[in-house]
């Protein structure tokens, strides 16, 4: 639903950003902005800051920020529509209602349409399995060691050797060709019509409501591929979505168990463990994350035990921790799967494996470590490095040093070699805590692929040193929405077009006219990147770049006029490069030469 600026605007403004966050986040007071622990990221030591002059609430160690609205839906996992609701029955705003319009009706109504075809394909796959005289895939299930009530719980079927018996069974139920096209069950060609899964034991895979939204299929005997998965439709996108979070988020247990296949979460539950979901297919995702976020603060992985399952636990656990939740993963060896394991060893020492899991850096330093010889001095000594690098990205000096002290009991270092190794290393890259405090940290991901620790988690896994122009750019951007009266000190020389980033040009471009009016309003600029989460988190960064605070106010007036001179002249650079003609090329010189004599008052 489509709503005016105005009115998004006025649900805004209606919502002090410090009353909204407050019921979610515990802030303490340090000047005029507030700081408390991060929601969206682990961490011990609050580097989470709300800024209720600009509105707007930024962390500092995974980046995360933007105004009200967008906190209403990271927090929540709402999309805009229904934060844009939330808050306006909050504020006691009646947002308009409208009749849907006839593209809106026919979507809701193709979605209606798709469901109910698969809750009909379940139920026909279901009974394929009971009416199947060979009772090939329930015997593959009861010998996998699976009961009766447990297939029936998860709605196991059977899709038959036949290659279009599902497509004929719902053209009996009244269902056209053009419907059934979009459902993802069959393929409809000039030459006929083909289901997509045969031969294939079933599994139903529900959204988070119990809907069947999609299914898996693996092959009876030999054939390619060994599972198949719908394609995407539009109930079904797996990268939303895991197999039995239906299930486990009604678990009291406070963690979720995140497995890699069916069997193995339909196996746990069985075995009681009913906490268990999985991924459909894919690595995990950033929307499975948030999805996840909204039932529980502690992950569990219990992937494979083999090379892949290690590389699967390693790409999730920064999206994990992303998305704010603490990661522990499993120890299942000397079994393959937790399917596997439980077969073997029960569930009672399954569950001495959970309270044994490893924490995630811990783990990750572990796998790290395979990629060194540690017989080798020159390799060894490599390792350490590695370890201080990682060791740097902690922004609290106590949960650094406690993960020091960790690393050191485990590889045996002595703890006073690595607190210098990681100085060292501080000093050589810049990487310390109070640059993660400052937004400038910057990510490693060497040897295996691992993050850079509990505490600092990057909003796209790798983060790159940023380009030095660019940080003048929201420097500049962040002084003048803090400080508008600077804007006339400046005002004859720059003009938007300066920024020669693209996002900080748009930005400027509105910044621009907010303090032409005398009205600066950096939380409304946000509201014009709201639909795009990677650019209103970009945007908030644009208006919270910092110099450090213990700098004097001399300083501070040095370094405001050295960025409006490093902005100019990298205007001037580029326009240099893209110049037509000695004229041209003269008046930049020009404008070059007169920087060196410039003088701003910062008063």
């Amino acid at each position: 639903m489509y709503y005016p600026e105005e009115l998004v605007e006025e649900v805004r403004t209606r919502n002090d950003i410090l009353d909204v966050v407050g019921q979610y986040v515990r802030l303490t007071k340090r000047g005029s902005t507030y700081f408390g622990l991060c929601p969206f990221h682990n961490e011990k030591t609050p580097s989470f800051s709300v800024t209720p002059g600009k509105q707007m609430y930024y962390c500092f160690g995974c980046h995360a920020g933007g105004n009200v609205i967008t906190f209403v839906m990271e927090y929540e996992n709402y999309t805009f529509p229904e934060a844009l609701k939330y808050l306006a029955d909050r504020a006691g705003i009646a947002l308009p209602e409208r009749e849907a319009t006839a593209e809106e009706k026919r979507e809701a109504d193709l979605r209606s349409r798709l469901l109910e075809i698969n809750k009909e394909a379940g139920r026909y796959f279901y009974y394929q399995m009971k009416m199947d005289r060979e009772q090939r895939a329930y015997r593959y299930l009861t010998g996998r060691g699976l009961s009766d009530d447990t297939i029936r719980h998860f709605g196991l079927g059977y899709s038959n050797p036949y290659e279009n018996d599902l497509y004929q069974y719902l053209k009996k139920k009244g269902y056209d060709d053009a419907i059934l096209k979009e459902t993802g069950l069959v393929k409809i060609e000039e030459r006929g019509a083909y289901d997509k899964f045969w031969n294939r034991v079933m599994f139903p895979i529900m959204d988070v409501n119990s809907r069947i939204i999609g299914f898996g299929g693996r092959v009876m005997g030999q054939g390619e591929p060994k599972y198949l998965n719908s394609p995407e439709t539009r109930v079904f996108d797996k990268g939303r979505n895991l197999y039995g979070l239906n299930i486990a988020r009604n678990s009291r247990e406070p963690y979720i168990l995140i497995c890699e296949g069916y069997m193995d979460v339909i196996s746990l539950h069985q075995a009681g463990f009913t906490n268990a979901a999985a991924c459909l297919g894919t690595a995990m995702t950033q929307g499975q994350a948030n999805l996840l976020k909204r039932y529980t603060s502690q992950i569990v992985l219990t992937y494979d035990s083999d090379a892949a399952g290690v590389k699967a636990a390693l790409r999730a656990i920064p999206i994990l921790k992303e998305a704010g939740m603490t990661v522990k993963v499993l120890n299942l060896k000397p079994y393959k799967d937790p399917d596997e394991f439980i077969k073997n060893l029960g569930a009672d020492e399954f569950r001495k494996r959970i309270e044994e899991a490893q924490g995630s850096f811990l783990y990750e330093i572990s796998q790290l470590q395979t990629g060194y010889d540690m017989r080798d001095p020159e390799s060894k000594t490599a390792f350490h490095r590695a370890v201080a690098a990682r060791l740097c990205g902690f922004a609290s000096e106590l949960e650094r040093d406690n993960y020091l002290q960790a690393v050191c009991e485990e590889y045996r270092i002595p703890v006073q070699s690595m607190r210098q190794m990681v100085v060292e290393e501080a000093r050589r890259t810049g990487f310390t805590g109070r640059s993660v405090r400052a937004g400038e940290a910057r990510m490693t991901q060497e040897g295996t692929g691992a993050g850079a620790g509990e505490g600092a988690v990057p909003r796209k896994g790798r983060r790159e040193k940023e380009d030095g122009s660019r940080t003048s750019q929201k420097l500049l951007l962040t002084w003048l929405s803090e400080r508008p009266q600077l804007y006339q000190k400046i005002r004859e020389l720059l003009v938007p077009q300066d920024f020669t980033d693209g996002l900080c040009r748009r930005v400027a471009e509105l910044l621009w006219e907010q303090l032409e009016s005398g009205l600066v309003n950096p939380a409304g600029i946000v509201n014009r990147f709201i639909n795009d989460a990677d650019e209103y988190k970009e945007v908030a960064s644009l208006f919270n770049t910092r110099l450090p605070d213990t700098m004097t106010k001399e300083e501070q007036a040095k370094a405001f006029q050295e960025t409006v001179v490093r902005v100019k002249k990298n205007s001037l650079d580029a326009a240099a490069a893209a110049a037509i003609g000695v004229a041209e090329l003269s008046e930049i010189i020009k404008q070059r030469a007169a920087l060196a004599n410039l003088h701003i008052s910062f008063d």
